[in-house]
């Protein structure tokens, strides 16, 4: 820290007395200076101390001046009580007065008010108020300061008090108030009036203080006739220094006018800087990660010196070293170390491992860290320069720079190489040379230097600052140059250390120019090394490049991997590869690094040089050069041709010229690729003349040709194409995908081998297409028993979710004959199947009967008679004993029971109906009607309609409406036969086999017998023997005993009151007298038996289905073949 003073001057009266200088202070701009001398105002300029002019106004002592913050304007305060605002024009606008003499001002810095403090009062003025406010204070104001903020004022009292006036409430208080009092102390508050830290001794009456502009620092001048520089914590700097001028003013009336220079303290090794911050601090920067760490020393740091982990720190009466707390390169963690104790007097200062060097002009001491003094030097000049360049922990070397350096030129800077083989010298006329330490010749001299460094990284590479530019010189090549402003104090591999003015920066230089100078010259290895320090991806591509065209592939190699380039190490890989297997060949190798370089003729003149005639074919040919490749084919190699033909082919194929592709394949005997070409697009004429041309045992690019053509549905083509190759079960599944039955069955009929793969997708299709009944047949067919009977369960299960019960019974019909069927093909099944049988035609029965039964229940309307649907009802109701079908209602049963009975006079089995009814739980919409029939059922008599109770034709006994056994007679237990369309009791009387007469001998016998006379008064006889009948007349009638018929009397085979049911059992000798008109059989296949009936009323005509065997009153059964077409439960349909 230097003082400078730039002007002096001394202010007398008229009568050539000195004036004491009151007061004084700067405008903002620090143009001019107000100074109060005597009784006048002066004003001067700071650039030379010329007087502008004084200013008059005041009778007594000026005591105090202070200008406003905006420059606009000044005011001076008097002994005489006044106060005067002048403008920045030195013109005065604005007198006014105390009741005392002025003591001090102040203007706020940001209202840009002014407080004027008297000896019993203060004011405030302003300019947009003409009044000025004023208020009392207990004691004489000595000293007032606003804060920055302009919200707060403090007033220094004569009697010690400081009192802190604001002008509105604030939360937050952090300024802080400097108070030096006549104790000799100087203190520091916050605005609370809590001390910060603790007092500081002076040793003199201080008579001002005064911060810096930044309140970084304190000036405080008095009775010691001396301006002391103190932080803001009160450390003691020393005489006044900053980076702004300073003027003081005497009681003897000297103006003095300083320039304040604060000197650079900082210290450098490697990327690791230290330098002195707030005059008191040490700040530690990694130059590389820009990491900081603070040291608060709390005293004026002079001196500062680095080394790898050691920090020393010269204060004024001692010397603290630090040393990092880890080895860790990063770690910016420091500690104390030890501690000098003595005051040292040093123009440099250096630290090692265990020692600090002190430099003082000639005398270089070298001491412990206890302080001991280890040895001394005294040179034959000044010292300019010092710097530790490393070595042993304990015998570091240092490298000094003499003020008469070398042919008597003072040193200015020196730096030595990392090797130390060579050193530069940066001397007083901004030369820097280079010289060889070992031979001490000089190398290279270059001009226009004030610091050089060497690259710490890089032996053969430094670089120098000077005039503004950074200049980077390697080896012997031409110096690189940039702008760059300061001074270079390190060169780390790409970064370069520049301190401008107080602040050290890290500067990215891409080593790209030298790296250049070493490719010019083919010297690739150091080229590799100088880009290791820093260049662009676009510097490493190119000397990869560089590398690999002068057939350095190591070198090339390192650079591609740098830039993570797969495609040219590969390359490298497989020329490396070509190397070790003998290949020695190296214009084959750069016609390979040419050919990747994309240089294709160069590339094929070396090949045909080196007599490698095919590489360049292969290349052209890659290319899709087809005319520079057919230069290059061997005579008559037809293998050639053919690789080129379908490499052109290939070209073709990826740029969208199909057909030309398509003729070049087929050209070059690649007909598979041809018909994937043609088939993807189309083109099925083509196609079918190409499958023609082909040979049938071109099994593969026929079997192409025909999958192409039947996805662009040309059946026919495709047909033909199975039919060259003889592929009956492509040509069968090409029907099939077709849908193209018809032709598949006929094939099918020629090749039984292939009907599952027919009739099942067949199948399929049909259940796809809603024709499900087909469906199952088409699997019968298939021999798919399990999924027949699953599409029939599944159809089932619809029909009954749908209340379709009429689809559902026919449904459950098609289950019970297809279960019969799996029973007679699979006799191990027969014990499952024959159960479901029976279960399916009982289930099949009800649905079809309550179908009529929901349609009355549900519509308004129905076809069926009342005696229809009380019969149905009776059906369904002496079915229900066992169990109910799902969907089939009981509570509907007996509705349409319970009406059809009261309409018809059964008033008994309605009355249990309705019952029954009112037990059950009925749907809404029955239940209305349900109460009224359950009340008017009651005025009816108790009793059935004696028309309406069936007879059983065999014992012919009156049977009740319901019997709870069943349909079946109450005496002889004989089931009744239904008529399946009004479900009236047809006269039949079943019966069976004796044992030991089989189903085809018992047709044999009845189609062969002769039946007994029905009428004895008949003049003519009628006979039957199989498809004959014989009529004869005239003949006489045999006797009553001979016309006697067996079969009745078997009918009475049964005991009153049995509970066990006993058919009626008949011989050969009674089959012989039975009428086969009068005979029903119903023919089930095997494994069941035949069922046979006799019609005792050969009068009432009876119609048996063929299909599903349910027997009907034949005029019941025509009306419905005629409405519907079929059978009514079967739906079977007769051949006409």
């Amino acid at each position: 820290m230097r003082a400078v003073p730039t002007w002096v001057d001394k202010v007398h009266d008229r009568d050539k007395q000195e004036q004491c200088i009151w007061d004084l202070c700067f405008k903002p701009d620090g143009s001019q200076l107000i100074v109060a001398a005597g009784n006048r105002v002066l004003v001067y300029d700071t650039n030379d101390g010329t007087l502008i002019q004084p200013l008059k106004g005041h009778k007594e002592a000026v005591h105090c001046v202070c200008y406003a913050k905006d420059g606009k304007r000044f005011a001076s305060g008097s002994a005489d009580k006044s106060v005067i605002i002048w403008t920045s024009k030195l013109e005065g606008i604005l007198k006014y007065t105390h009741n005392d003499a002025i003591q001090c001002m102040c203007y706020n810095p940001v209202t840009h008010a002014l407080a004027s403090c008297a000896v019993t009062d203060f004011g405030l003025w302003s300019p947009e108020q003409k009044s000025v406010s004023k208020h009392k204070v207990s004691s004489r104001v000595t000293c007032c300061s606003w804060t920055n903020d302009g919200q707060y004022l403090a007033l220094g009292l004569y009697n010690g008090l400081i009192s802190i006036r604001n002008k509105r409430r604030r939360d937050e208080a952090y300024d802080v108030l400097s108070v030096a009092d006549w104790g000799q102390r100087l203190s520091f508050y916050q605005l609370s009036g809590k001390q910060i830290g603790k007092d500081r001794q002076l040793g003199y009456d201080p008579c001002f203080v005064k911060w810096f502009s930044r309140g970084e620092y304190v000036v405080v001048g008095g009775a010691n006739k001396q301006c002391n520089l103190h932080t803001k914590e009160g450390v003691k700097l020393g005489t006044i220094g900053d980076q702004q001028s300073w003027a003081v003013g005497c009681q003897d009336g000297t103006i003095a006018y300083y320039q304040l220079i604060f000197s650079t303290v900082h210290g450098l090794y490697k990327d690791r800087y230290a330098y002195r911050d707030n005059m008191t601090d040490v700040i530690i920067q990694h130059l590389i990660t820009d990491q900081k760490v603070r040291i608060k020393c709390r005293d004026l740091v002079k001196k500062i010196a680095i080394y790898r982990h050691r920090l020393a720190v010269q204060l004024p009466d001692k010397i603290v070293v630090y040393e990092l707390y880890s080895d860790d390169a990063a770690d910016m963690h420091y500690r104390v170390k030890d501690k000098i104790n003595r005051k040292f007097e040093c123009n440099l200062l250096v630290v090692c491992s265990t020692n600090i060097i002190l430099c003082q002009d000639k005398r270089l001491q070298c001491f412990t860290f206890q302080g001991v003094k280890e040895k001394e030097w005294i040179m034959e000049s000044l010292i300019r320069y010092i710097k530790v360049i490393g070595g042993p922990q304990g015998r570091e070397g240092l490298l000094v720079g003499l003020k008469n350096g070398q042919q008597s030129t003072s040193v200015r800077c020196l730096d030595m190489s990392a090797s130390r083989n060579r050193l530069a010298v940066v001397d007083e006329h901004n030369t820097c040379l280079v010289y060889d330490i070992n031979t001490k010749e000089l190398l290279f001299q270059e001009p226009n230097a004030n610091s050089v460094a060497w690259n710490t990284h890089y032996e053969d590479m430094l670089c120098f600052s000077g005039n503004g530019l950074l200049n980077i010189k390697a080896s012997n090549f031409p110096v690189h140059q940039q702008k760059l402003q300061g001074f270079v104090v390190g060169f780390s591999g790409s970064k370069i250390f520049c301190l401008h003015i107080y602040s050290m920066s890290a500067v990215d230089v891409p080593q790209s120019a030298p790296m250049y100078q070493y490719l010019e010259k083919k010297l690739f290895k150091d080229a590799y090394r100088v880009a290791c320090l820093g260049v662009t991806d676009g510097d490493w591509e190119a000397l990869a490049h560089e590398a690999l065209e002068g057939l350095d592939f190591d070198t090339a190699k390192k650079a591609f991997i740098r830039i993570r380039d797969l495609r040219y190490l590969e390359l490298i890989h497989n020329i490396e590869e070509r190397k070790k297997r003998g290949e020695t060949d190296n214009m084959v190798f750069l016609g390979d690094v040419y050919g990747y370089q994309g240089k294709f003729h160069e590339a094929a003149k070396l090949y045909k040089k080196s007599g490698q005639e095919h590489k360049a074919m292969n290349m052209y040919t890659d290319l899709r050069m087809f005319d520079y490749a057919k230069e290059f084919i061997g005579s008559g190699d037809p293998m050639d041709k053919k690789m080129l033909i379908t490499k052109q082919a290939d070209w073709a194929k990826s740029s969208n010229e199909p057909k030309a592709a398509a003729e070049m394949y087929i050209s070059a005997g690649e007909f598979v690729k041809a018909i994937e070409i043609i088939g993807d697009h189309g083109w099925a004429e083509m196609l079918i003349d190409l499958a023609r041309k082909l040979d049938k045992a071109d099994r593969e690019s026929l079997s192409r040709c025909a999958h192409h053509l039947a996805r662009l549905e040309q059946y026919g083509y495709a047909a033909e194409v199975y039919s060259k190759m003889g592929d009956h079960k492509a040509l069968i599944m090409l029907h099939v995908d077709a849908k193209h039955w018809e032709d598949a069955f006929t094939l099918v009929e020629k090749h039984q081998e292939y009907r599952e793969e027919v009739y099942v997708p067949y199948a399929q299709w049909l259940a796809e297409n809603d024709r499900f009944e087909e469906a199952q047949q088409a699997f019968h067919k298939a021999g798919l028993q399990a999924e027949a009977v699953k599409v029939l369960e599944q159809l089932t299960h619809n029909a009954v979710i749908e209340s379709r019960f009429n689809d559902a019974g026919y449904y459950f019909w098609k289950l019970s004959i297809q279960c019969l069927d799996i029973a007679r093909d699979e006799p191990d099944k027969m014990e499952e199947m024959l159960p479901k049988f029976y279960d399916f035609q009982r289930k099949a029965d009800m649905y079809y009967a309550y179908h009529s039964i929901q349609r009355y229940t549900d519509e308004p309307f129905t076809s069926h008679l009342p005696e229809a649907l009380f019969n149905i009802s009776r059906y369904l109701l002496h079915q229900m004993n066992n169990d109910i079908p799902h969907g089939i209602s009981k509570a509907g049963t007996l509705y349409a029971l319970a009406k059809q009975s009261k309409n018809l006079g059964a008033f008994k089995l309605a009355r249990f109906a309705y019952d029954k009814l009112q037990a059950a739980k009925v749907p809404g919409r029955f239940q209305e009607a349900v109460d009224l029939g359950s009340i008017q059922i009651r005025s009816k008599p108790f009793l059935d309609g004696e028309e309406l109770l069936p007879m059983c034709y065999r014992c012919s006994t009156t049977n009740p409406l319901l019997n709870p056994g069943g349909g079946k007679c109450v005496n002889c237990s004989q089931p009744f036969v239904n008529s399946f369309v009004s479900f009236e009791v047809l006269p039949l009387v079943e019966f069976v086999l004796e044992d030991g007469i089989t189903d085809e001998e018992a047709i044999t016998i009845l189609d062969l017998s002769v039946p007994i006379k029905k009428d004895e008064d008949r003049k003519w006889n009628e006979s039957r023997a199989g498809n004959m009948q014989s009529l004869r007349l005239g003949d006489e009638p045999e006797d009553e005993e001979e016309q006697e018929d067996p079969f009745s009397n078997k009918l009475l085979t049964f005991d009153q009151g049995d509970t066990e049911f006993r058919p009626v059992i008949v011989n050969r000798n009674v089959l012989k007298t039975l009428s086969r008109a009068d005979v029903y059989i119903r023919k089930w296949p095997r494994p069941l038996r035949h069922q046979y009936f006799r019609s005792l009323l050969p009068d009432v005509s009876i119609t048996m289905c063929p299909c599903c065997q349910k027997l009907f009153h034949t005029d019941d059964f025509e009306l419905q073949y005629l409405q519907n077409g079929h059978c009514p439960f079967c739906r079977h349909k007769q051949e006409s």
